[in-house]
């Protein structure tokens, strides 16, 4: 059992940023059509307008959807492409994320983490391995009642210590750099309200990952599906070979589907099918699911089978319907990053610099920079160092944190330094 003690303090590093940053309640809505889904998350957008236009950044500004822009610029007079660091300012609404309560573990030795509040809640080395590699590290862990929100305020304070480093140090040569705050990317709306023309940049990077080292260019392509169902309804008195419930065809739609391609028993680049909610009554039912996988063709393979067990169960429910709803979500963002090889390039460089060994992964779910590769900004994703996103076990090392930003320094320098005179 380690010592955890509480920080509330009003400096620049980057953990007093991060404790600064997740106190502030900004858990995203799904049930909301709002751009944000909750007002709460401007809260967050507001103060990092003010601190960008307090670090010299003279356009920063939250426009009416919580998003802020903000331009660091050039100090060069060649022409370097404009690159932009992006991350998002809501939680997830898998955990409350209301009262946070931000707890270090300073000069981490080994062993297992109990959170205070509840003590039934321990961050075992067993199940996160990772903490193997944090001895002497500074280890930031909620109380046990709430999620951290280092997903996605550990990018945030990371991208907003990088600015006050590169505004304060003139020996560091960069283009313009772009910077961009996104709200609701917890549920899939993040890139909904960007105006890429605005941003005026020419490629993107989301601080949004965890290892540190990891770098992502490869996203899940992700399809939602809605199965719809319509029974006989009839009083159950009298309804012997008349009544066809929707709740029982919805049973048997959902007990068809395949155990290898269930979200609990796939990895790697394996692909899956996932019911996220069920809600009917005798007279209609609904399902809804969501389809993963790393091609569009291993997409249209799972909705296609999808389909087929569908009506395979309403053979048993003649006089009842179902029809099946497939809406895009998001595409394998490495269909565009391919085509600018530089963007990866250059990063793989920068974490070099920093002293890692670079690790190019595949992210089993979506960033923003999903959908901003398809709007036209190539965007692929780093590392902020946060472990055990969306549950009170999530924890961020203050010392990988700080690997996060130097990161980000080097990789602007990167882009100066490879594009010619």
């Amino acid at each position: 059992m380690h010592p955890i003690e509480s920080e509330n303090t009003m400096t620049t590093t980057v953990l007093d940023r991060l404790l600064r940053y997740v106190v502030i309640d900004t858990q995203a809505d799904p049930t909301s059509p709002s751009q944000p889904s909750s007002e709460k998350q401007k809260d967050l957008s507001r103060l990092l307008a003010s601190e960008l236009l307090a670090l010299g950044l003279s356009d920063a500004h939250m426009d009416e959807h919580g998003n802020v822009y903000a331009t660091i610029p050039a100090n060069v007079a060649k022409t370097v492409p404009v690159i932009c660091f992006c991350a998002h300012v809501d939680t997830a609404p898998d955990f409350t994320g209301t009262n946070v309560k931000p707890q270090i573990v300073r000069n981490y030795q080994g062993g297992d983490i109990v959170l205070p509040a509840d003590p039934s809640r321990v961050i075992r080395v067993e199940s996160h391995p990772d903490l193997e590699n944090q001895i002497g590290h500074d280890i930031v862990t909620t109380d046990g009642t709430t999620l951290l929100g280092a997903d996605d305020k550990a990018g945030v304070a990371e991208i907003m210590t990088a600015v006050e480093n590169i505004m304060s140090d003139p020996s560091i040569r960069h283009g313009a750099v772009k910077i961009l705050f996104t709200t609701d990317e917890e549920i899939g709306r993040g890139a909904d309200k960007v105006d890429l023309v605005k941003l005026g940049a020419a490629f993107g990077y989301t601080m949004d990952g965890g290892r540190i080292g990891e770098v992502e260019n490869e996203t899940f392509s992700a399809d939602g599906a809605v199965i719809e169902i319509t029974g006989v309804a009839m009083h159950p008195g009298f309804s012997k070979g008349k009544m066809e419930n929707a709740i029982k065809a919805a049973g048997d739609i959902i007990s068809r589907l395949p155990k290898n391609l269930s979200p609990e028993n796939t990895e790697g680049r394996e692909g899956f099918i996932h019911p996220v909610s069920v809600t009917g009554a005798m007279e209609k039912a609904t399902i809804q699911f969501i389809i993963r996988d790393f091609t569009d063709e291993g997409l249209k393979e799972k909705e296609a089978l999808l389909e087929g067990l569908m009506n395979e169960a309403m053979a048993a429910y003649p006089r009842s319907k179902a029809t099946l709803t497939v809406t895009e979500q998001y595409r394998n963002m490495k269909v565009v990053l391919d085509r600018y090889p530089q963007v990866m390039d250059n990063l793989v460089e920068a974490v070099r610099r920093v002293g890692l060994t670079p690790v190019t992964q595949s992210v089993r779910g979506g960033t923003d920079g999903s959908r901003l590769s398809f709007m036209g900004l190539p965007c692929p994703n780093i590392y902020t160092g946060g472990h055990a996103y969306h549950s009170p076990l999530e924890w961020v090392s203050v010392q990988d944190m700080d690997v996060a930003v130097k990161t980000i320094v080097e990789l602007v320098k990167v882009w100066e330094e490879r594009t010619a005179p």
